[in-house]
């Protein structure tokens, strides 16, 4: 549903990605498609304040604009002026088109509007109902209902509509030099030729944390069993969960919670062997650096796994899957707390070792559930 000629012509676009660091991630594949399609264009990317932090590290992006959207969470105050501002400092950029990502649960409308309002004349979005005028171009969305891809395929699918496509696929991430800098200096301390691995236990949502007590038995059974040097990372609101995990007294371990900015934690997981972390915004790190990842996936979404880098995902089938909650509605929070630390330790054991399959670009192989609201 859209006129591939009419965006072959489109030289500056506004990309609008309003949740979170990982989402803008899982669409640089797309961003890279945008940009790489026509010569010469001109790429900004309207993000959340969280996705703005993590879009200036994003090399195929010129500008970065931050909004915090009103029908985005976290609930920002509705101030009409900084509403009315936005649609001025769009019409300002003068873009020839507009392409809205969004997951499935969301809904492009507001952004349309926007852009509408700010005079984009081209605008593209996955769309459930028909957006009439709000959209010039759009594609019918399938998803849940049909079937559900893997993020930063449905975001490659919806580019290609407008005539861009990629032949690299990959996530798109440039780590600072000075970054990577200070965190050669914090890493002084681990010991050359003995393994070791990056984890990271913290995660935005509740429902997406692997229990602190089992991350703790991670790390003793790899540092007391097997010899490695575990890295605690996580940024001021893990400091606590990262001390009381070295409190444990494995060896080898180094807590580096606290000192890192997005560009130190990018460069960390850059230079690590291996990651272990939770379904969050470190896993999406570690695609877009290539760097192997442990992660423990709760069943709140399927389509969020690791992309095109070698990984395991680990979690209990629930019956509740799919949920989409930032919390367990249930209390038990089984998904991830049936996952023994025994089960961890063997995964990143055979990952190092590359004895299982690396990696497949799919959602999670399971049955779309929907679970109390």
């Amino acid at each position: 549903m859209t006129e591939a000629a009419r965006w072959q012509e489109a030289q500056r676009i506004l990309a609008v990605r309003l949740d979170g660091g990982g989402d803008v991630l899982m669409t640089t594949p797309a961003l890279r498609a945008l940009r790489e399609s026509v010569s010469g264009r001109h790429l900004t990317l309207l993000a959340s304040p969280a996705g703005a932090a993590v879009a200036r590290l994003v090399p195929e992006v010129d500008e970065v604009m931050e909004y915090a959207a009103p029908w985005m969470k976290p609930a920002s105050a509705s101030d009409t002026t900084v509403h009315l501002g936005m649609v001025e400092a769009l019409r300002v950029g003068r873009f020839d088109a507009a392409v809205i990502f969004t997951v499935y649960s969301q809904t492009p409308y507001p952004a349309a509007l926007l852009c509408t309002l700010a005079g984009i004349p081209l605008r593209l979005a996955h769309a459930r109902e028909k957006p009439y005028g709000l959209l010039s171009d759009w594609a019918p969305e399938p998803e849940p209902e049909r079937f559900i891809r893997h993020e930063a395929r449905r975001q490659l699918d919806l580019v290609a509509t407008a005539g861009a496509t990629t032949p690299d696929e990959r996530l798109s991430l440039r780590v600072p030099a000075e970054a990577a800098e200070r965190v050669g200096e914090m890493l002084t301390r681990i010991e050359r030729g003995r393994p070791w691995c990056v984890l990271h236990p913290g995660a935005s949502a509740p429902s997406r944390r692997y229990p602190v007590e089992s991350f703790r038995r991670v790390v003793d059974l790899l540092a007391r069993e097997h010899g490695w040097q575990v890295v605690l990372a996580g940024g001021p609101s893990e400091v606590a969960m990262t001390a009381w995990i070295a409190a444990g007294g494995a060896p080898g371990v180094l807590d580096v919670s606290g000192r890192l900015g997005l560009p130190e934690l990018a460069a960390l997981i850059e230079a690590a062997p291996m990651l272990i972390c939770n379904n969050s915004l470190p896993a999406h790190i570690a695609a877009a650096t290539g760097t192997p990842v442990v992660d423990l996936y709760a069943l709140t979404n399927p389509q969020h796994t690791p992309w095109s880098v070698p990984h395991r995902v680990l979690f209990h089938d629930v019956p509740c899957r799919n949920c989409e909650a930032s919390v367990c509605p249930q209390g038990h929070h089984d998904c991830l707390r049936q996952v023994r630390p025994e089960q961890v330790v063997a995964a990143a054991l055979e990952l190092v070792q590359g004895t299982q399959p690396s990696h497949v670009n799919a959602p999670l192989a399971l049955p779309v559930v929907r679970g109390p609201a």
